[in-house]
């Protein structure tokens, strides 16, 4: 039997989800939305950031309500949407030298070498949104696209870290020295640890690589240093996200 309720598209990879997700891509003038699905909790939850949007001239859809049960047929089981939908457009691509022109001489940015996981590259994203970080720098064939999923995760933070996508990321290493900064790469076998890598001033780029495979060769011999995180106890070593924000703070404090 065929259902009776309406039909809202195929599930995409486009459409994001959850308050934070949402309410930073309405309010980001360079993101293009097609459609805005919620309930109306989900709209009273987003009101004020698409009030807000529209008083500063962006272009908005008219919000479409449905039911919960709508928005959960459109995304994954494990989605927790929070009532709204946005389909959304991918921004314009963000070339590195893009970001070089016009750094403050206090820069920081993440590269990180091939970590795949949408979860933890959206946690990245967050943390480097909170400390001010300039850019998240992946490798463009080893990185997960924007998806739902990464958005939720990064809780809004796509909309102001821009992901620049690299070929060659000890290509990219090279352009960033070039650029000043201090290349460190957090490495088990760093012998200094993050606080003693840390220059007081100046830019920085932290370098992480995947868990398990941490660094690849290349990648570990076109940082300045490489540097560890000190940890004790049963579990030697932290998520990759989780050492993001760690050595995210190391920089922040080392300036004060």
């Amino acid at each position: 039997m065929k259902s009776e309720r309406a039909s809202y598209g195929a599930p995409s990879p486009a459409y994001f989800y959850g308050h934070h997700a949402v309410r930073a891509a309405l309010q980001n003038p360079q993101r293009h939305i097609q459609r805005l699905l919620v309930t109306e909790n989900g709209m009273e939850q987003i009101q004020e950031a698409y009030d807000a949007a529209l008083a500063a001239g962006i272009r908005r859809p008219e919000p479409t309500f449905v039911e919960k049960e709508d928005i959960d047929r459109l995304l994954p089981r494990d989605a927790v949407h929070q009532d709204v939908m946005a389909d959304v457009k991918p921004l314009e691509d963000v070339f590195l030298q893009d970001i070089l022109n016009g750094l403050a001489e206090d820069s920081t940015v993440i590269v990180l070498d091939q970590v795949t996981d949408p979860h933890n590259v959206g946690a990245i994203l967050r943390t480097a949104a909170a400390f001010g970080a300039a850019a998240v720098v992946v490798q463009k064939l080893h990185a997960p696209d924007i998806t739902g999923t990464l958005a939720k995760t990064a809780s809004g933070a796509v909309e102001h870290v821009p992901m620049v996508r690299e070929v060659n990321l000890s290509r990219a290493l090279e352009q960033l020295r070039e650029a000043n900064f201090t290349c460190i790469g957090l490495d088990e076998r760093g012998k200094l640890t993050m606080a003693e890598a840390t220059p007081a001033t100046g830019r920085v780029a932290l370098v992480m690589g995947a868990e398990g495979d941490g660094l690849r060769r290349l990648v570990a011999e076109n940082c300045d240093t490489l540097a560890k995180l000190p940890t004790s106890g049963p579990i030697a070593s932290l998520n990759v996200s989780n050492a993001a924000a760690v050595a995210l703070y190391e920089v922040i404090r080392a300036r004060k």
